[in-house]
């Protein structure tokens, strides 16, 4: 029983990773399954790292986020399967996704952290802007604090476009 319960919950990631043409983050996986309450934390990490496992999703980190992708084989597996997930649930996703699209694309597709560069002494952003997997804008900042460096990067989740529109505007 307990395998067939994790077989479902692999089709779910795989069906949700399937419905987008973007990579969610492992994140937005989890807040779904979760609030849902379709499974546990840990539960739903066993479950990701045995399909990275089988090569059926890929990982990749960008900026402390880990960006999650079906393969080929997750594809073809959950075709083979699909018919195992509960109508419900894939009506759930589905509409999920249709409320969201722009929110769960925009949080893949902004990017903002820092870092502490210890040989100056001072904390250096690193801040990216995103269209189709295409760089649209990389921005490295060097600032003297934490603090400073840290409200860099919550800005430009906020004002990316805002930014985006000045700096093409002052250039072009």
């Amino acid at each position: 029983m307990f395998q067939d319960t994790l077989t479902l919950y692999k089709l779910i990631v795989l069906y949700m990773l399937d419905r987008v043409n973007f990579p969610l983050t492992n994140a937005q996986v989890s807040d779904f399954i979760l609030e849902r309450e379709y499974t546990n934390y840990l539960t739903l990490q066993q479950v990701i790292n045995e399909l990275l496992d089988a090569r059926m999703i890929t990982s990749r980190t960008i900026l402390n986020r880990t960006h999650l992708s079906i393969t080929p084989e997750g594809r073809e597996t959950l075709l083979f399967f699909q018919n195992r997930i509960n109508h419900g649930i894939k009506k759930d996703i589905d509409s999920y996704f249709r409320e969201n699209e722009y929110v769960l694309r925009n949080e893949v597709s902004v990017l903002g952290d820092y870092y502490y560069r210890a040989g100056i002494g001072e904390y250096e952003t690193h801040l990216v802007a995103k269209d189709r997997g295409v760089n649209l804008v990389d921005i490295k900042m060097t600032v003297p604090t934490e603090e400073i460096a840290k409200n860099i990067c919550d800005n430009w989740q906020k004002k990316n476009q805002e930014i985006y529109r000045y700096l093409t505007g002052q250039l072009f």
